[in-house]
């Protein structure tokens, strides 16, 4: 997700996304060079690390399992599961056993109850879980022995399996807490390969080898992820060998290129950045602004200026090599055509060149989150594409504490993008349902002909009415735009030359200790 904080819905999937203080990481033998141990910059930290708040919730938590998991190329495996589900007939049940003999890492046994507990607890309206829409297709979830699970639906749901990756947290610690304001939100105890050692608010995150995680003891035995805000002050810590590993941007990844000590990599993904156009604001709810807006976006110029062509212009929320991506709606810079539906909608032109209607000046404000060069880039193009077209835009950048509340009424650069299926993503940003909860739905798009087509995909296991429906959807935004899509990105990663097992996944919005080539840390082996 995007331009939030973890404890939204976009942004709960990554152990790192949001907002976080810039800091020291430590010293600089911290790092020290061991291939037992790596040191890991990375942009923010979470609100909380319990699954029931939504962290984790896509996978690859380190310090949780879920019953499945994905593997490099994104396709389902079992996890704590020892296989996977048995799917009834009708597709409303699914029926999991557990694996034999996993632990928590306090030493208490899975069982059946924990998962229960989990997902009960996240459908409970009183779990401040803006994440439980994802869940909507639950009906009830049993135990039967200590060692099975049936989720009953209540319609079929074709991705339903995608979202058993979710955590499973021990109800005999987490059930006696209130799940909002606990202590497991910043202890936590899971079965995964990690242990949280200790958290430096603002600082770092230290994390240590489970050894008797079931999956077998990682070789990197201590991880710390160090929070530095300021993209240049995490590639000048990494130069200066303060840091193993980064997340970069493109731009200061390609500086890597010639150092022999390090590899540089690539992960595709479904992240990207957008425009929201509130429909509170006067002027960004005309819908010949937003058409006009996305004619006189340049998306090719921001690829190759801003990512140094390190991703793909985004002509919606979905990649263009997805399978799902509607194709025919790639769309071209086009001046003109801006120009000509805002003369037909009577916006004219007036002072300094900046267009009006009915004593209106086309002019807006875009926020976008200080200390996010990629982000500041991708605002002021936008603005400078829109100028030429008419449009006043005012780049602003805050905190994200500023920028929540103003959401409503104000612009803001944004970030999302899920992988699995279209669902995972589409139904939260778009969906009127779920217009202004948090970061869902951040402009507030209210579109009925959107909104069935969500329902159609989310509710039909049909493949071929899913991709009639999801078809629909893409092309309903070109014409009602809720947001303006600039890029899909690229997520750059630079890491020491240390280890061997590193792979990348394509990826969703959130990178930072979830993603990256550290998404299978506990596979790494030391190089010989």
């Amino acid at each position: 997700m995007t331009v939030r904080r973890i404890r939204t819905a976009a942004a709960t999937a990554a152990i790192l996304t949001g907002v976080a203080a810039c800091s020291a990481p430590g010293s600089g033998s911290e790092s020290g060079g061991a291939a037992d141990s790596v040191v890991i910059g990375v942009a923010s930290e979470p609100d909380t690390l319990s699954p029931l708040l939504g962290y984790g919730k896509d996978g690859n938590s380190k310090i949780f399992d879920g019953l499945l998991s994905r593997d490099a190329g994104l396709k389902l495996r079992p996890a704590l599961a020892k296989s996977l589900p048995e799917v009834g007939g009708d597709g409303l049940t699914y029926t999991y056993t557990l694996r034999d003999g996993v632990k928590f890492s306090d030493g208490e046994p899975l069982t059946s109850a924990d998962v229960v507990f989990t997902y009960e607890t996240i459908l409970d309206a009183k779990t401040n879980n803006t994440s439980r829409s994802e869940l909507d297709a639950i009906k009830e979830v049993r135990a039967e022995g200590d060692d099975k699970v049936v989720f009953i639906l209540k319609y079929p749901y074709a991705p339903f399996a995608g979202r058993t990756v979710l955590p499973i947290v021990p109800e005999h610690i987490a059930g006696g807490e209130d799940p909002n304001t606990g202590s497991f939100n910043t202890k936590p105890v899971g079965t995964g390969p990690y242990v949280l050692a200790s958290w430096r608010k603002g600082e770092k995150l230290t994390f240590k080898a489970n050894p008797d995680y079931w999956g077998g003891a990682p070789k990197v035995k201590k991880v710390t992820m160090a929070i530095i805000e300021e993209d240049d002050v995490r590639a000048t810590r990494l130069r200066s060998g303060d840091l193993d590993g980064a997340v970069l941007p493109p731009n200061l990844a390609a500086t890597f290129k010639d150092d022999k000590a390090k590899k540089t990599y690539d992960a595709k993904t479904y992240d990207f950045r957008a425009v929201t156009l509130p429909t509170a604001h006067k002027v960004t709810r005309d819908r010949a602004i937003r058409q006009a807006l996305d004619a006189a976006v340049d998306r090719e110029a921001m690829v190759d200026k801003i990512l140094d062509g390190a991703g793909r212009p985004a002509y919606g929320p979905l990649p263009v090599d997805d399978p799902w991506f509607a194709q025919g709606i790639e769309r071209k810079h086009d001046l003109a055509k801006a120009e000509r539906i805002l003369d037909q909608a009577g916006w004219k032109t007036g002072d300094g060149g900046i267009r009006a209607k009915d004593g209106q000046r086309a002019s807006f404000t875009l926020l976008y989150p200080s200390g996010d060069k990629v982000r500041q880039d991708h605002a002021l193009a936008y603005a400078s594409d829109a100028k030429k077209a008419g449009i006043e835009v005012t780049v602003e950048s805050a905190t994200w504490e500023v920028i929540e509340p103003r959401m409503k009424n104000d612009a803001v650069l944004a970030g999302f993008g899920s992988s699995g299926d279209p669902d995972f993503g589409l139904y939260t940003l778009l969906h009127s349902s779920l217009a202004g909860d948090g970061f869902n739905n951040m402009g507030r798009y209210d579109n009925p002909a959107v909104d069935k087509a969500l329902d159609t995909g989310r509710h039909s296991s049909d493949t071929t009415t899913r991709k009639a429906a999801y078809d629909t959807l893409q092309r309903e935004l070109v014409q009602n735009p809720g947001y303006t899509f600039l890029t899909h990105i690229d997520h750059e990663y630079v890491l020491a030359d240390r280890w061997d097992g590193l792979t990348t996944q394509v990826e969703p919005h959130e990178h930072g200790f979830a993603s990256g080539p550290w998404w299978n840390l506990e596979a790494w082996q030391p190089k010989k």
